[in-house]
């Protein structure tokens, strides 16, 4: 499994050359390494930043960011191995993303990024996955894990599912795809 991700690691790297985003030039993007994770995680893959440039910090909320980090650590999710290799490719892109400066989260220039992606290689970056969907377009079997708690987005009806809930969850969260507010159902 780790041969096929390192074969398509290089893959989308070099695809990503092509348009002109070089990831390989680490004084402006830093070192990236890719590896499966070793939990099994719900979601498909992480970037995690570490060894931030001081020169790209700035204060928001009496918080330091950065802007740009010099170590990316790429974890994607074993089960996302089983799919097909365009979603895998899918996800492994979508974490290159986050090693570019200014996209360690899902804001403007993210979407910036992953719409030159979508349009120049045919990508579906996105920030969400729908794994029951990825999972049919594998022709693979989806079993729905059982979850103690079904909440839906009151705006757009989207339904998450949680196997624990913090206090006050629904008050401190919102929808991730329209940003409404989130209610309990009952099942």
């Amino acid at each position: 499994m780790e041969e096929k991700l390192n074969k398509l690691y290089y893959e989308c790297i070099n695809e990503l050359k092509n348009i002109k985003i070089d990831l390989s030039n680490e004084r402006l993007v830093g070192t990236i390494d890719i590896k499966l994770s070793k939990r099994n995680n719900k979601r498909y893959g992480c970037c995690k930043q570490e060894n931030p440039d001081e020169k790209t910090a700035y204060y928001a909320r009496k918080r330091k960011y950065y802007t740009t980090f010099n170590t990316h650590h790429i974890e994607i999710s074993k089960w996302v191995m089983l799919l097909n290799e365009d979603i895998i490719k899918n996800t492994i892109v979508h974490e290159l993303i986050h090693c570019l400066p200014n996209c360690n989260n899902h804001g403007k220039e993210f979407k910036k990024y992953a719409k030159i992606v979508n349009e120049k290689l045919g990508y579906n970056i996105a920030r969400l996955g729908n794994k029951e969907e990825d999972y049919r377009k594998s022709e693979l079997e989806y079993k729905e894990k059982e979850y103690k708690y079904k909440i839906i987005c009151t705006n757009c009806k989207y339904i998450y599912y949680r196997q624990r809930l913090i206090k006050n969850f629904l008050k401190k969260y919102r929808c991730g795809k329209c940003k409404g507010k989130l209610s309990l159902m009952n099942y």
